[in-house]
């Protein structure tokens, strides 16, 4: 029998449910997905494998126009997914309209490879707005395949998971088959814990927070973690760590039960905050946090 394999890319707007998809293809739980816009900042791989098949999932930042460097960051991983794709999956939902982001949809247009447009969120409409909705994006995307889904409510998500599969070059697998992320294990606490800031804190909070893990000794039933969480004003430092530090407390014992559960280990974390001022706007800050700035 021959092998299938290849890189299904997931790229859209923001808020449109993009990695709660991405977690049901893959199977695992590889991005945080909140209900704040902007919470996926990297290109995230999933790897599913099967005896005869590994598809290499990317999700994606939520496309948007930067307003600083760390947007134009988040844009560079969106239009990266469109050059190496051997199956993209456009995900769009029921509230937003095809003319939003035209220049992206363009460059979308313009690909050779398979396009899955999945129209996300169905459970909140009805079938005479759903066949509108189709209609208008065929016009702008007319030789992509349209699949109206709720991944929320795991309805014909099975569906895209069998076409992708039709649609996959043959070819050996690019990792080894126990693989299932390019991501190191020192991200996933990164993530993780930023869920936890998006989570409990409003505004502008999560979105000025950084997190980078300074110390990660892993033993055979336990990790030590030390994270530093940075943001760019003193006046957000003491919002983060809160009233006799019970806010930052919160959050980090929020992430320790989660990395638990994660890692399947017991873990002992420490959580230290500083100011880097403007780090989303510093092209040296950026790049020593791991963003792609060419």
């Amino acid at each position: 029998m021959a092998h299938k394999a290849g890189f299904v890319n997931i790229v859209g707007n923001p808020n449109v449910g993009k990695s709660t998809l991405m977690n049901l293809l893959v199977g695992e739980r590889i991005s945080i997905a909140t209900f704040k816009a902007q919470t996926t900042r990297h290109r995230i791989m999933g790897i599913l494998n099967t005896e005869d098949m590994q598809i290499c999932f990317s999700d994606t930042p939520g496309v948007l126009k930067p307003n600083y460097k760390l947007q134009e960051s988040m844009l560079n991983f969106s239009e990266s997914a469109l050059q190496d794709a051997d199956v993209l999956l456009y995900v769009t939902d029921m509230v937003e309209t095809p003319d939003k982001n035209a220049e992206f949809l363009e460059k979308v247009s313009r690909m050779d490879v398979p396009v899955l447009l999945l129209i996300n969120k169905i459970d909140v409409s009805n079938q005479q707005e759903l066949t509108a909705k189709v209609e208008a994006w065929h016009e702008v995307l007319p030789k992509a395949e349209i699949i109206p889904i709720s991944a929320l409510c795991k309805f014909n998500v099975d569906a895209v998971l069998g076409r992708i599969k039709e649609l996959l070059p043959d070819s050996p697998p690019y990792f080894g088959k126990d693989q299932w992320t390019d991501k190191p294990a020192r991200f996933f606490v990164t993530e993780i814990i930023r869920e936890k800031i998006l989570l409990y804190y409003d505004k502008e909070i999560p979105y000025s927070v950084e997190v980078v893990v300074e110390r990660f000794k892993e033993e055979a039933k336990s990790i030590h973690i030390n994270v530093v969480i940075y943001v760019e004003r003193d006046s957000q430092k003491g919002i983060l760590i809160g009233h006799r530090g019970v806010a930052l407390k919160k959050v980090s014992t929020e992430a320790r039960k989660s990395l638990e559960k994660f890692f399947g280990k017991s873990i002992y974390l420490e959580t230290f905050v500083k100011v880097d001022k403007d780090w989303r706007s510093s092209e040296r800050a950026l790049k020593s946090f791991g963003y792609n700035m060419d």
